[in-house]
This record gives structure tokens, sequence and C-alpha cells, in this order.
């Protein structure tokens, strides 16, 4: 999902920086970008 890495970027994030904020495992974050996990937007908007 190439979205996440847009806003990564936009916000000067690592995945392990958003992982953390977002309180997910850094794996979480590898398997959205890869489309393998569904996305829990109530958690991410969060940040």
């Amino acid at each position: 999902m190439k979205f996440i890495s847009c806003l990564l970027k936009e916000a000067k994030l690592t995945q392990e920086e958003f992982a953390e904020r977002a309180g997910v495992a850094l794996t979480v974050i590898r398997k959205i970008e890869q489309g393998k996990e569904n996305l829990n937007l109530e958690k991410v908007n969060q940040y």
C-alpha cells in the first residue's frame, strides 16, 4: 500500500517511528505496506 509510504515521507517518520507512535509492531506496518494486513484507521488517526 503506497499511501503508507507517502504518509511516512510526508510526516518525516520511519516505519519504526510510526509503529512506535501507533502502538503496533513494526511487522504490522510492513505487512500493511505489502497489503497483507488490515489497517485499523481508528488507531492510525490517533497520530
